[in-house]
């Protein structure tokens, strides 16, 4: 182990995060087939929803909010038009309107979700729309302890680009996380610069690589996106990414298969090179995504397997009427009739489990 992981490692015990310790250089292969995992239960996969549940005692929700937050992409700093998939509207709850308070949303989720998540006990403050550290540091701390000020909203889920954070923010995010549960959402969406050009990021890989490090050297806990399918990289390049992404100092991941949403550059794109794109059949997506868990690190938490829009948001070729939760039934089952599970093909390694506590 390096310096430099010595360090990280430290700041990560210091804020709350313990490590795990694999021993030994043995594959993932050789560990017991039989539950309980490696990370402490039954289930075949690393699911953030059980983290939290342990970790806390009780069901955390998230509460989506917009605060009107713009982006690099979209204002002209970088660029304009956003990424090309994006399309918030198709992903933003009804409650969740820029001009209103953030208390007023916050109190509107909590009724929105009462009646389906009836022993949710806490709450976190999901900042979803855009991205949100795009801002000065005193709108910033305005807006986020206006959302801790709630009552029952335990914590922040801070949705952003890894070029949107710098050494300011992330230390007050790290003040933030002595007290509150706080963790950054820094979406990539692929790990390879040609697809990160194609999709109008305007920023590299090894940018997301500096902002991670920058936060785990201060024990935030952070989680990101992939999106499989895109049309600038191949199946084995979108598999691959999995030891790329395990490499990282993350601890949650999302995955969504490609969608064509309407009001998108990317709609436009499909309806003039409609065979540029070659989109997953819901039994290969789970094939794949078996395929891809076997080699992800067993420390990552899962806290999505598929993206999931309105039927009035797509334009093009969906997984049908299935859900995003039915779909995480299938891979449960394929995983145990394939007595498979993640980080099954990884070398055991030495794991970083997050625990940051409020």
């Amino acid at each position: 182990m390096t310096e430099k992981t010595n360090d990280t490692a430290a700041a990560i015990r210091k804020n709350g995060i313990a490590t795990e310790s694999n021993g030994g250089d043995k594959t993932g292969a050789e560990s017991p087939a039989s539950p309980p995992f490696s990370w402490g239960n039954n289930r075949r996969f690393n699911a953030y929803s059980d983290f939290l549940r342990k970790q806390y005692g009780f069901r955390l929700q998230k509460l989506s909010v917009n605060a009107g937050f713009s982006c690099p992409n979209r204002d002209g700093s970088k660029g304009r038009g956003g990424c090309v998939f994006c399309n918030n509207s198709a992903f933003n709850p009804s409650y969740c309107e820029p001009g209103k308070p953030i208390r007023n949303q916050l109190e509107e989720g909590k009724e929105f979700h009462a009646w389906r998540y009836r022993k949710s006990l806490k709450y976190i403050a999901y900042f979803q729309a855009f991205s949100n550290t795009y801002a000065p540091l005193e709108v910033l701390k305005k807006r986020y302890e206006e959302a801790l000020s709630i009552s029952d909203v335990v914590g922040l889920s801070i949705g952003t680009r890894p070029d949107c954070v710098n050494e300011e923010i992330l230390d007050y995010l790290a003040r933030l996380s002595e007290k509150h549960f706080v963790h950054l959402e820094m979406g990539i969406e692929s790990c390879y610069d040609k697809s990160l050009q194609w999709m109008n990021r305007k920023h590299d890989f090894e940018c997301a690589r500096r902002a991670f490090a920058m936060a785990a050297e201060r024990g935030i806990s952070t989680g990101t996106h992939l999106i499989f399918g895109l049309p600038s990289q191949s199946r084995e390049e979108d598999l691959r990414q999995a030891d790329i992404i395990s490499e990282l100092p993350l601890q949650t991941l999302k995955l969504h298969q490609l969608q064509i949403i309407k009001d998108t550059s990317l709609e436009k794109e499909y309806a003039l090179n409609p065979s540029k794109f070659h989109f997953f059949k819901i039994e290969e997506y789970i094939d794949f995504v078996i395929d891809f868990l076997e080699r992800l690190s067993p420390s990552i938490c899962m806290e999505r397997f598929s993206g999931e829009a309105p039927p009035r948001f797509q334009a093009g070729p969906t997984f049908g009427m299935i859900r995003a939760d039915k779909v995480i039934q299938i891979i449960e089952k394929r995983l145990e009739e394939h007595d498979t599970w993640q980080g099954k093909l990884r070398p055991r390694e030495n794991s970083v489990i997050f625990a940051n506590s409020f």
